[in-house]
């Protein structure tokens, strides 16, 4: 729904909502943590349907404890009130009263698993089903053997005719409660209900009336474009105007969507791209849209840490710039890893991927984690000269240097300075350093001359060859002088 569509009462609200949104995020690039936290509160008050709104809140509140997993020091004794708010709420069906008290207690622990269910369970009666979604889930993640928390989701996926996710969850109850025969008996009912309703061809007349709900922030972004657009320009004037027409059309069309979010991740819009196809995967549930979102989503913050380290580099004596760019390379390395070990899991025989993986736990200093996926990946020969390598420094972080040793020499003879220089020189650079550790000068020596060869200001290498060859020929100098004339 545009903004035009509201009552000027709404309006004013969202527009409100909308600067406050802004200033949060200005805030948060200035680490002012606090003051983000209260104009994302604001703008929850002022259009408490909106999900990015609470999603952005509970990034930034982690954020703000350094993802601790506790929240606030001593949370437990500053709760104890909110969770009395949030029951008398309750017990009034007072739905507004306890979302507010639930994120109240959010805000001081965001790891907390009640007060999410809590929420989940406010938002579900306001009618605020994927928020509700999105707390219950939470929930779930920090209380994942909570009985209460797992039926609580599931009847939340059934009621949005998300079978397949209900089933699932309930599974994870019966596992909990093996002999539970009324969640069994659910679990069939669900199953005989996704073949009723798949499709929407159990209530439909035809197949235009099987249409998805449009999420309100796709709709306020990006659909309500499209009636502005109607307004002024014809069919075949604009790409985006005809996509957009299109997926007002038949909604229900994935294909529509992935063509739009393709349009603007040309255009360089990867908000709106990312809003498409959050709705893309709304209609479909298909993992491959899923990932799709997901690498515009990380492309965004890519491109906040290209502007935080630009930022940086202007002003190199600024602390706060320097934190920041600090803080989005954690943000997008933690990510990446993320995302990385979901996309190894549905893609076991992908071994691109696990390379990948490999190097962002090397990343992150936790090289007993990236080993054993680059021992699997080293078995695609298209990668196996650089997964070597890595397994090589991987070795050398575990002291494990005669491991490092092997594996940087079966590198060697499968590299070549023309067509992998970097990873040619990275392991002449390291068999170097081990032969100087072992006391093999003259091996140290023929590793180095093969790097400067190539590059004379690889790292220290020019120096390190100056200090070697002053060391051999002291060495030749003594054993010279020791011979009798």
């Amino acid at each position: 729904m545009s903004m035009e569509s509201y009552a000027p009462e709404e309006q004013r609200k969202r527009k409100f909502a909308s600067d406050c949104f802004k200033k949060a995020t200005e805030a948060m690039a200035r680490q002012n943590w606090d003051y983000a936290v209260e104009m994302f509160s604001i703008a929850i008050k002022m259009v408490p349907d909106n999900l990015m709104y609470r999603q952005s809140l509970r990034g930034l509140e982690r954020r703000k404890y350094n993802d601790n997993k506790t929240g606030k020091s001593m949370a437990f004794l500053s709760v104890r009130s909110i969770r009395a708010k949030v029951k008398k709420a309750k017990n009034a069906k007072n739905w507004s009263e306890m979302d507010e008290a639930a994120e109240e207690g959010l805000a001081i622990n965001p790891w907390d698993a009640q007060f999410h269910a809590d929420l989940g369970q406010a938002t579900a009666e306001r009618g605020f089903d994927e928020i509700a979604t999105f707390a219950l889930e939470l929930a779930v993640e920090y209380g994942p053997e909570n009985k209460v928390f797992l039926i609580a989701l599931a009847a939340l996926y059934e009621r949005r005719r998300d079978y397949t996710n209900a089933v699932k969850t309930l599974e994870k109850v019966m596992k909990l409660e093996p002999l539970n025969g009324t969640i069994r008996s659910k679990i069939a009912a669900l199953g005989a209900s996704e073949v009723i309703d798949r499709g929407g061809y159990g209530t439909a007349k035809n197949t235009q009336e099987v249409k998805p709900p449009v999420k309100q922030g796709y709709e306020d972004s990006v659909m309500g474009d499209a009636k502005r657009n109607n307004q002024v320009l014809a069919p075949g004037e604009s790409a985006e105007n005809d996509l957009l027409r299109a997926v007002q059309k038949d909604p229900a069309n994935v294909a529509n969507h992935l063509k739009l979010a393709d349009h603007y991740k040309r255009d360089g819009n990867l908000e709106k791209a990312a809003l498409t196809l959050q709705q893309a995967l709304h209609v479909s549930g298909d993992i491959s849209v899923r990932e799709q979102m997901e690498d515009v989503e990380l492309a965004m913050v890519r491109k906040n840490l290209l502007f935080a380290k630009e930022a940086s580099t202007a002003a190199p004596n600024d602390p706060v710039a320097r934190q920041n760019r600090i803080d989005l390379a954690k943000e997008v390395l933690d990510q990446e890893i993320e995302i990385y070990s979901r996309r190894t899991g549905h893609h076991p025989n992908d071994m691109k991927l696990k390379h990948e993986l490999a190097q962002r736990f090397m990343q992150a200093n936790k090289h007993a984690l990236a080993i054993p996926l680059l021992q699997q990946a080293s078995k695609d020969v298209r990668l196996e000269a650089q997964v070597l390598v890595d397994l090589g420094i991987c070795f050398l972080k575990q002291q494990q240097n005669p491991l490092a040793t092997r594996q940087f020499q079966k590198a060697i003879e499968k590299l070549n300075s023309t067509n992998q220089p970097q990873p040619f020189k990275d392991c002449h650079y390291w068999l170097g350093r081990l032969a100087e550790e072992a006391g093999d000068l003259a091996e140290a020596e023929t590793h180095y001359l093969e790097i400067l060869g190539l590059d004379y200001a690889y790292r220290d290498v020019a120096a390190r060859l100056e200090k070697l060859q002053r060391q051999i020929g002291n060495v030749a100098n003594r054993d010279l002088g020791d011979t009798p004339e």
